[in-house]
């Protein structure tokens, strides 16, 4: 079944938001790119703004989706390392170049509240998925756990730009393995 006008839209500025930069996206570029007139995307998104809210949105629901899933079919005592899995494979797929909801805190830090507090609440809420997931492992009572692990996640980000995708995923592992190691070692 073809993508609707709209889900055509968001996927197409969401390619391009990621690899271009949001301000450095045009919406001439977006239509050209996504087959459309202009005219349809204004009749989708009151705005640009509009536009990079839903496409930060649909992505996140995407995200958390597999993280969730994820946690959700995990053996008992591995819902932690499921998600930090689950994050490795979202890296590979599609965060190559870095996290998008990065780019957009510090592209719309001084241009738009709304983004800006739209892109820090999906991290918010990989830290919430991170305490329920150390919660679930019988953990949660390592002051902290779910914060580092948080770092970890966030710096791989980063570093698989950096380190190459294979190095990154596999420190990121060895620094989430010994986090866990070290919290299940001083389980009472």
């Amino acid at each position: 079944m073809p993508a609707s006008k709209r889900d055509q839209l968001l996927a197409t500025a969401e390619q391009l938001f990621y690899e271009q930069g949001f301000h450095a996206t045009g919406i001439d570029r977006i239509v050209a790119a996504a087959g459309v007139v202009r005219m349809t995307l204004y009749n989708h998104f009151e705005s640009k703004e509009a536009l990079v809210a839903a496409v930060l949105q649909a992505r996140h629901e995407r995200f958390v989706a597999s993280l969730d899933a994820a946690t959700a079919s995990a053996p008992p005592g591995q819902a932690t390392r499921a998600l930090v899995d689950a994050h490795g494979r979202w890296l590979k797929a599609y965060s190559q170049h870095g996290c998008i909801m990065a780019k957009a805190m510090g592209e719309f830090a001084e241009h738009s509240a709304e983004i800006h507090a739209l892109a820090t609440a999906a991290k918010q809420d990989l830290l919430a998925r991170l305490e329920a997931a150390v919660a679930r492992d019988g953990l949660d009572h390592h002051a902290g756990l779910a914060r580092r692990l948080f770092m970890v996640l966030e710096g791989s980000n980063t570093a698989v730009v950096v380190l190459g995708m294979q190095t990154g995923l596999a420190d990121t592992r060895a620094l989430v393995d010994a986090l866990l190691a070290a919290a299940r070692s001083e389980t009472p």
